[in-house]
């Protein structure tokens, strides 16, 4: 599936590209890997205002050799450190659904934050977690099943 925003500007002539230039980068976005997803969310009340952030690395390790990456592929079996070794960050779609993740989590984090500290009521908080849960799950399930549609979930993002 092609990148809707670099065809449609493609197509419409307002980016002069070549077929090549096109064609490399399609290339390059196929063989992206993404090795970490951050999320960051700030819950913002007349009481405070209360922030999360949180980062997650994907089965990375460090590439110089002797750094710290070497002894968790050492510690792995040998099927987990050929995977660690080739497979590196996920495609770009795998990254959206990893953002979702985590953003949920994030955003759920937040809110609990605002609950704890007393910025927002029991009552609040339910609705918030509620529509919080609603909203990421249904968008998860258009990301996965998108992302089944294509195949192996490489190439563009939704």
């Amino acid at each position: 599936m092609e990148d809707r925003f670099l065809l449609t500007a493609y197509k419409a002539g307002a980016m002069q590209m070549t077929d090549d230039q096109m064609a490399e980068i399609r290339f390059i976005k196929k063989g992206l890997r993404i090795s970490k997803v951050v999320a960051t969310r700030a819950v913002k009340t007349k009481n405070g205002d209360f922030f999360v952030g949180l980062s997650a690395a994907w089965d990375s390790t460090q590439e110089d050799a002797g750094g710290m990456g070497t002894d968790l592929i050492d510690a792995m079996d040998e099927g987990e450190q050929h995977l660690a070794t080739v497979q590196r960050g996920m495609t770009l779609k795998q990254s959206v659904i990893a953002g979702m993740i985590l953003g949920m989590q994030v955003d759920i984090q937040a809110v609990t934050h605002a609950l704890c500290g007393g910025a927002i009521s029991e009552g609040e908080f339910n609705n918030a977690v509620k529509a919080i849960r609603r909203n990421y799950m249904s968008k998860l399930g258009e990301a996965v099943a998108e992302k089944a549609a294509s195949g192996k979930g490489e190439g563009d993002a939704a």
